[in-house]
């Protein structure tokens, strides 16, 4: 891969992750009920995921899935149900309780749990899939090894992705003081913004 054509896939990929998506607002939630260091195992899942769907893209399913009736639209309907069912969890979590026996309780939260959620919520959407489909190639070089090639550009997008949510878990750690007085609200927006995504996901061309 050419130095020029990886700086500006480099460029993209930035101004993709700081796109608002199911996966930055789960982090973020996340990151607010259970600490930065909890939250980055939702971190780890997204970005396991992220690299999952640009292998998929990068071996033709995404092109395969249009041209299959009904393929597509089951997926996306499974998506979204996925998202509305997050989105429902969060809408009845109270608000964050910063107490020293409610912290215990928070870290308590299993990795796998949190790392599954990340994941989940990143291969849920084909939306993304689709999209990738489209983007990748513009950066593929045809006489080179697409091996190689996918080992970049997944490195690339895991990495800068990653760097992204993890900022957004910093962030709500941050506020978590702010979220004790706030957060049964602030739960409910994000609970609802899952639910309507999970609900246009089905709708998307």
């Amino acid at each position: 891969m050419a130095l020029h054509t990886w700086l500006i896939y480099l460029l993209a990929v930035v101004g993709l992750s700081f796109t608002p998506g199911p996966n930055s607002l789960l982090v973020l939630s996340h990151g607010a009920l259970y600490g930065h260091r909890r939250a980055s195992f939702t971190v780890l899942g997204g970005a396991v995921g992220f690299v999952s769907l640009i292998g998929l893209s990068m071996l033709g399913i995404s092109a395969l899935l249009q041209t299959i009736s009904g393929a597509l639209t089951a997926l996306k309907v499974i998506g979204g149900l996925y998202l509305c069912w997050l989105g429902f969890k969060l809408w009845r979590a109270p608000a964050i309780d910063l107490s020293p026996v409610a912290a215990g309780r928070k870290a308590d939260a299993a990795r796998w749990t949190l790392f599954r959620q990340g994941l989940f919520a990143a291969v849920s959407n084909p939306k993304v899939l689709l999209f990738y489909g489209a983007f990748l190639p513009q950066f593929i070089d045809p006489s080179g090894s697409l091996w190689v090639q996918f080992l970049w550009m997944a490195g690339t997008f895991a990495l800068v992705e990653g760097l992204v949510e993890y900022g957004l878990v910093r962030l709500a750690f941050r506020i978590r003081p702010w979220l004790q007085k706030t957060g049964r609200q602030f739960n409910r927006a994000c609970g609802g913004m899952f639910g309507v995504l999970g609900m246009a996901l089905p709708f998307t061309r």
